[in-house]
């Protein structure tokens, strides 16, 4: 537990020391904001193709998977949080745990490019996924034209 809360404080420090400074490149805190949702997206993408399959492998493929998903799970859920930090501390009154300005509108631009990019992403997928059924179908009616599809003939031959 004092591992998880020192690291959750290391990162929270390193969070509200480099926000600030974020917001003052070229584009504001909204272009830092889209860029953190298209990292986000990226990543999600990343965990959830990394995610799927590492048996078969020897021990230093299956850590290396391992470490490529983690990488791809940080990258997923660490601008979200590095977002987060910016925002006012709950019960804490002191000025480190004060609105840093800029942070809103960068969430509100992480909500909408992660949203619409991750809608874009799930769409291109679909697509794909629906041509490659459609083409499946096609290509199991030409069997059944000739009869060599699922049919009880078919199975038999």
């Amino acid at each position: 537990m004092a591992v998880l809360l020192l690291v959750m404080g290391l990162w929270k420090r390193f969070a509200r020391e480099t926000v600030p400074t974020l917001w003052e490149l070229p584009g504001g805190s909204w272009a830092v904001g889209g860029m953190l949702g298209l990292i986000t997206v990226l990543g999600a993408i990343g965990a959830l193709r990394c995610a799927a399959g590492a048996s078969g492998r020897t021990i230093l493929a299956r850590g290396l998977h391992a470490a490529g998903t983690a990488a791809c799970c940080a990258a997923a859920f660490g601008p979200l949080f590095y977002l987060l930090s910016g925002l006012p501390g709950k019960n804490c009154r002191s000025e480190a745990c004060a609105y840093i300005p800029g942070t809103g509108s960068a969430f509100l631009a992480y909500v909408i490019s992660a949203g619409l990019v991750g809608w874009l992403v799930l769409r291109w997928i679909s697509a794909g996924a629906e041509e490659e059924a459609a083409w499946e179908r096609e290509r199991m009616r030409r069997l059944r034209k000739k009869g060599k599809g699922k049919s009880r003939a078919g199975r038999l031959r």
